[in-house]
């Protein structure tokens, strides 16, 4: 027979019934999720010249979640005799996780040959991060750099196949914004390459430092949901050099510079995504410090950002 429906009073009871005394035995609540990664982009320390095996170690011995190596050290690390398997072995043991890599095929370029080859480098490149237990890798406009009349929708129906590519692995492309190229210099350009893709797998990877290059205003992330960023490039940057002539090498740590980046992160928070923040520079000045110190350093003013954001 069905049981009778529960009245109010039987359910007030069985509430009582739940107090011992003047404790309530609370119902286990989810575990919160974190709002953000800290990763280590290895152009951080390249200066010191470690190899990956060192920055592996590094990143877990200092508090990173995960690392963000570039494909030429990895390649570079396989020709020295390394096995992508002992690699990932050691970036585990280390507590870390690859949440992207930085590759550079040129899957963006007019010439179709061109671009037929880099699909088979970007394949390659993506087995690698695969391997490695990564799931991510960048996929900036190299080779249009100093191209101004590239057809943005050709562009995203190429990145289109960047993505079948990726998903054929398990790998996703993201797209970067380059602040000093002539092509996908702007957000704007960057997540109409993403969107008209019409693949759901499409998103971007956004730098603090060249958002600023590339001219667009920061309220454009304001735009993008949630899951349109899995990883974001953090850093800052000084009120001199100008924009026209300000670098790669002027990125400082967060939080050193003039850059909105209590905003930037109060706005990623907001969305209620997970994130890698992964703290990607390129200062000969820091390079020429203790890699450990650098690390170290770059850590805790990253949590110090994020944690003036969510204040």
């Amino acid at each position: 027979m069905p049981l009778p429906p529960l009245t109010r009073r039987d359910v007030l009871l069985a509430t009582a019934a739940t107090v011992s005394g003047s404790r309530a035995i609370a119902a286990p609540r989810p575990a919160r999720k974190a709002r953000f990664r800290y990763c280590l982009n290895t152009s951080t320390i390249r200066g010191q010249k470690l190899g990956i095996v060192e920055e592996v170690a590094l990143a877990g011995k200092v508090g990173y979640d995960g690392i963000e190596p570039w494909i030429r050290e990895i390649e570079q690390y396989e020709r020295e005799g390394g096995s992508l398997k002992d690699l990932r072995k050691r970036i585990e043991d280390a507590g870390l996780k690859v949440e992207s890599a930085i590759g550079f095929a040129q899957w963006i370029v007019d010439d179709e040959k061109q671009r037929t080859a880099a699909l088979e480098q970007a394949r390659r490149d993506m087995d690698r991060v695969r391997q490695l237990g990564g799931t991510r890798i960048a996929a900036p406009p190299a080779g249009a750099t100093r191209q101004n009349n590239l057809d943005l929708l050709a562009a995203a129906r190429r990145y289109r196949s960047l993505l079948d590519v990726g998903r054929s692995i398990g790998v996703t492309p993201q797209v970067e914004v380059w602040g000093f190229s002539r092509t996908l210099s702007r957000l704007g350009e960057a997540v109409l390459v993403a969107v008209e893709s019409g693949h759901a797998d499409a998103c971007v990877l956004p730098d603090i430092y060249h958002i600023y290059k590339g001219g667009s205003d920061f309220t454009g992330l304001s735009l993008l949901s949630g899951p349109a960023i899995h990883c974001f490039h953090v850093n800052d940057y000084p009120a001199k050099p100008p924009r026209a002539t300000i670098t790669d090498a002027d990125r400082v740590y967060p939080g050193d510079g003039v850059g909105p980046v209590t905003e930037v992160l109060k706005g990623l928070a907001a969305k209620g995504h997970p994130v890698a923040l992964s703290l990607e520079l390129f200062n000969r000045t820091y390079w020429k410090q203790d890699a450990e110190a650098v690390c170290r350093t770059g850590l805790a003013k990253t949590r110090q950002a994020v944690a003036k954001a969510l204040a």
